[in-house]
């Protein structure tokens, strides 16, 4: 059983307690390094000098795209459902890191083209048949919004019923890098040029092309300047996949829940700024896996202030990143509660 701190401690004296916990282990002080910090992270987010995290849940939201019609993407939204298939399937890239990390995968359906087949780790959470074209108009209205956020918080409620303490949360939905750069840009005021890259790959159009069309995406959309929470909202349904605002809706869930979230590339980073923006004490139960090969997710990390655990030059998606973090997240929850101490005084 997880050993709570005293609620009504100040988080300065957990941190004090968590940090003397760790230097008082079989080692020298400081001699695993970054491990050590994310220990007091993990700590500090579940408000325990032995936080028990269970075995760990990957959930993977799937949802078409209508800006796809635009040409911005290298993949036709059919691909989506595809790649959903093969994860159900267990032979998707996400499914060979997932067994890896010895966690299992359900795939949320939050928004696909058509329908999936009943099958035991799917869940059926669909929004509508994809998004509208967001060129054109928001992607989703407001309703649909709001159904898909308190979809993901539903699903990630679910599973702490059952014991889960720690999430990775990964996306497939073609299209939904352009979605991340225009929520970037419009949380963050980081240059979108420099936020559009190439996603899967370049588009047949060119990445001109991509940036033009995403340049009028973003000017067409109407966003309050503030406060924080109230615009990321906006830009969720302005700009982004039902798969998105699901995870947004699921992360922000999960840090109510003094849960651990494992962040994956560019999109998850995207969705993670969105539900910080909507409550900022979310930032400390997010662990960033790692950093993707596409350059804004670069930028994107730096403007959060973290620093991505893995450089692995990886960017599918799909959780991938998350997943292979995983294990060194158990790792430091496991230096405060199964790693031996030196003989003498230790906080209990």
């Amino acid at each position: 059983m997880t050993k709570a701190a005293d609620p009504k401690a100040p988080r300065a004296e957990l941190e004090r307690a968590l940090r003397a916990r760790i230097d008082g282990k079989a080692k020298p002080v400081g001699a695993l390094g970054r491990l050590e910090e994310l220990a007091i992270q993990i700590g500090l987010a579940t408000g325990s000098l032995s936080p028990d995290l269970g075995l760990a849940k990957i959930i993977v939201f799937a949802g078409d795209h209508g800006l796809t019609a635009e040409g911005v993407t290298a993949y036709p939204s059919e691909v989506t459902r595809e790649i959903a298939k093969l994860i159900l399937a267990g032979t998707a890239g996400i499914s060979v890191c997932a067994r890896a990390a010895n966690a299992g995968v359900v795939l949320v359906d939050a928004g696909l083209l058509a329908p999936l087949d009943a099958h035991p780790r799917l869940i059926d959470r669909r929004i509508a048949a994809g998004t509208r074209n967001a060129r054109l108009g928001p992607a989703m209205t407001t309703d649909e919004r709001d159904a898909a956020l308190r979809a993901g918080e539903d699903i990630v409620e679910a599973a702490v019923r059952d014991g889960t303490r720690v999430f990775a949360f990964g996306e497939v939905g073609i299209g939904n890098t352009s979605a991340s750069a225009l929520l970037a840009h419009a949380l963050t005021g980081l240059g979108l040029y420099f936020l559009v890259g190439n996603g899967a790959g370049v588009p047949p159009l060119g990445l001109a092309h991509k940036r033009e069309i995403l340049a009028q995406t973003f000017a067409r959309a109407a966003l309050p300047a503030s406060p924080p929470g109230a615009r990321a909202e906006a830009a969720l349904s302005e700009f982004c996949g039902f798969e998105m605002v699901m995870m947004a809706g699921a992360i922000n869930a999960a840090a109510r829940h003094a849960c651990i979230v494992v962040v994956d590339g560019f999109i998850a980073t995207a969705v993670a700024a969105a539900a910080i923006a909507r409550d900022p004490r979310v930032r400390d139960h997010c662990i960033f896996a790692h950093a993707s090969a596409d350059i804004g997710h670069w930028q994107l990390l730096e403007n959060l202030g973290v620093e991505p655990l893995l450089l692995f030059g990886m960017r599918l998606g799909e959780g991938t990143g998350a997943a292979l973090a995983l294990p060194v997240v158990m790792a430091a929850a496991g230096i405060l509660t199964g790693m031996a101490d030196l003989p003498g005084e230790h906080p209990q």
